[in-house]
């Protein structure tokens, strides 16, 4: 029934999020181990709404629907957010200024700082698009709508029956993880754009090109071919991203997400060298100097 077999892992990975919220949620004492691997999963969770987004799991719509709720409620945010502000926005502009969740609205810089802010930055700004596409579906689009009502409508019964059981176990198990998903998912985009240029044809993304990082979520490290190729299957895009590796400034194409994590929101605090080189810039300072000298 699938559309892609490989989306069996996607199943896999919903059935082990489910297990584990209820292994944790029923248990006496909080095993951590656990928690870690749960927090792990609710982070693929948001991985799992971008793909689920761009291309739908089911051939038919109701089993698309109660995809979309299962993930609504792991993720935190009903999943239909993602249209209006990445499937609609985010690709159509690709970082640049109309691009609700551009990286650089306040400062060029690519720092601890500026990682840290950008979630509740570019979540803030995603608000107002959100807002009018349901509106905008209300009054144009009712069955679509009705879509996005039984999605709020799950999450918010989702979270009111949990502090109903436990206040407490409803923070740790439920709030928590829904937060570390919408956040880490921001993140991983502030990463794949930063100090990009999003006006050349392939420098405007980085890619995390290692096995682990690639299986963990899903290819989602390899962002060149996602935006060039957006209805790409994810397990496709191992073979997409080849195609065009050699076009990509090699310093877009990270080998390792943790060393660049390290290096770049780390050790770049006290190494100057290991400072990310913005891409972006370094083309206005061209055409700024051309400008310059044709006068």
């Amino acid at each position: 029934m699938l559309r892609y077999r490989a989306d069996v892992k996607a199943l896999l990975w919903m059935a082990m999020t489910t297990a584990l919220f209820f292994y944790l949620w029923q248990s006496t004492a909080t095993n951590w181990w656990a928690y870690a691997a749960f927090l792990y999963f609710s982070i693929s969770v948001s991985i799992m709404a971008h793909n689920h987004n761009h291309v739908r799991m089911w051939p038919g719509k109701t089993l698309n629907l109660l995809t979309d709720v299962w993930i609504t409620i792991f993720y935190g945010f009903p999943v239909f957010g993602w249209i209006p502000t990445h499937n609609k926005n985010h690709h159509k502009h690709n970082n640049r200024k109309p691009d609700h969740t551009h990286t650089w609205r306040f400062w060029e810089a690519n720092n601890l700082l500026t990682i840290i802010a950008y979630p509740a930055i570019s979540g803030y700004y995603q608000q107002k698009a959100i807002a009018k596409y349901l509106g905008d579906v209300r009054r144009g689009n009712r069955p679509v709508f009705i879509a996005c009502m039984i999605q709020i409508v799950s999450l918010i019964t989702w979270l009111g029956v949990a502090f109903v059981l436990d206040w407490r176990k409803a923070l740790l198990f439920v709030v928590l993880p829904q937060q570390v998903s919408l956040n880490t998912v921001l993140v991983f985009n502030y990463i794949q754009h930063v100090h990009a240029d999003e006006e050349d044809d392939w420098n405007h993304s980085r890619n995390v090109t290692g096995w682990m990082m690639n299986f963990l979520y899903f290819n989602n490290g390899l962002h060149t071919v996602h935006h060039l190729k957006p209805g790409l299957h994810w397990s496709l895009a191992p073979a997409a991203h080849r195609e065009i590796e050699s076009k990509i400034d090699p310093a877009l194409n990270e080998p390792s997400f943790l060393w660049y994590l390290l290096r770049a929101y780390v050790l770049s605090l006290f190494i100057p060298s290991f400072r990310t080189d913005s891409l972006r810039a370094r083309r206005r300072q061209l055409a700024e100097a051309q400008v310059s000298q044709a006068h």
